[in-house]
């Protein structure tokens, strides 16, 4: 049989050009993710060093997989541009509080999570917390869980959490109004469906009943609302905070945001320096794999609940955990078992 013929110069010429444009497509793509992984521009901070080893422990399942458990915290700073969101316009407002905290777990076979809100009012013991310049603060029998962030910033509410619910945090994401506000529009708002108006004049939302895409602005007025729905508390506000997640986790999931590198890298650069992390997740690598385990966690596994809770009996504008519910709670979430009907007032 005749050998083949050689394939024409110009055939080989253009298969060799070929191939030199795909490795420097490559090699620009590969450097240019590269410089968006190192160059994200929100703040990280190492959590957990300080900390030291005298932690709650993760429990592993059968097949040595632990879960995740995750601390959200929107802090209400007024400084930088959250001056704006002066209730008063007259800057009184100094420091900072975590008026929202959401423990986040997720299963250890990653098929279902957990969302618990911890009422900003619950009294509970916040223990010595480090400080940046080596001191300790010092500790406090019963403290408003809230104040903890500004006491010893957000390595004191992640050791306040833990001493509370018994639960090792792995992760910590911290975001204020600003940064909250922008990562909304960022992802082109959010659809709520009221079944009553909102009419509140302290967070200037209002709303008629029905279904509205809300965007920035007034996504944030909706998870601080309070005094327009329920009976005007915090623990009202939870439940619209509830719903939100909910609505933004659907929109999450059905456009593959939290997947897709470009977007997300987008997203983040948007909200910028308003949002602060432990350092785990101070890349866009991490971010993305924490995504990845996420990907097969649709909405309906999702259960949010609030921290049983009961009013303080020396401060009625003040709530406790709620015995033996609360503990039960915790006690479900760290041997990774699914969670009863605990949650609410008692």
């Amino acid at each position: 049989m005749p050998a083949a013929s050689p394939p024409p110069r110009t055939t080989r010429r253009r298969a060799r050009r070929i191939t030199i444009a795909l490795v420097c497509v490559g090699a620009i793509g590969a450097a240019a993710y590269g410089l968006l992984s190192s160059h994200l521009p929100y703040k990280s901070v190492d959590v957990f060093e300080a900390l030291g080893d005298d932690r709650p422990s993760a429990a592993p399942d059968s097949t040595g997989r632990t879960p995740l458990n995750i601390l959200l915290i929107g802090s209400d700073t007024r400084s930088g541009d959250n001056a704006a969101y002066d209730a008063a316009g007259d800057q009184q407002i100094a420091g900072a509080r975590s008026d929202t905290m959401m423990v986040v777990h997720l299963s250890a076979d990653r098929r279902s999570a957990t969302v618990v809100s911890i009422p900003r009012d619950t009294l509970a013991p916040r223990p010595p917390c480090p400080l940046r310049d080596g001191r300790w603060t010092p500790a406090a029998r019963q403290a408003t869980i809230n104040m903890a962030l500004g006491v010893g910033g957000v390595t004191c509410v992640v050791t306040t959490v833990e001493k509370l619910t018994d639960l090792r945090i792995d992760h910590v994401v911290q975001i204020d109004f600003v940064g909250f506000a922008r990562l909304v529009d960022a992802i082109g708002g959010i659809e709520v469906t009221l079944p009553e108006p909102i009419d509140d004049p302290y967070s200037g939302l209002h709303l008629a009943a029905g279904s509205h895409l809300l965007n920035g602005e007034q996504a944030l007025a909706f998870n601080r609302t309070r005094h327009g729905v329920g009976d005007g508390s915090d623990l009202a506000r939870i439940g619209l905070q509830h719903q939100f997640l909910t609505a933004l986790w659907h929109k999450l999931d059905a456009e593959q945001l939290m997947f897709d590198p470009v977007q997300l890298q987008r997203i983040l650069r948007t909200a910028g320096s308003a949002v602060t992390v432990d350092s785990g997740l101070s890349s866009l690598d991490a971010i993305l794999g924490l995504g990845t385990r996420l990907h097969d966690l649709s909405a309906q596994q999702v259960t949010f609940l609030t921290m049983p809770h009961a009013p303080s009996s020396a401060d009625p504008n003040r709530v406790v955990p709620a015995q033996p519910r609360a503990d039960q709670l915790w006690l479900q979430l760290r041997t990774d078992q699914p969670t009863t009907a605990l949650d609410g007032p008692g």
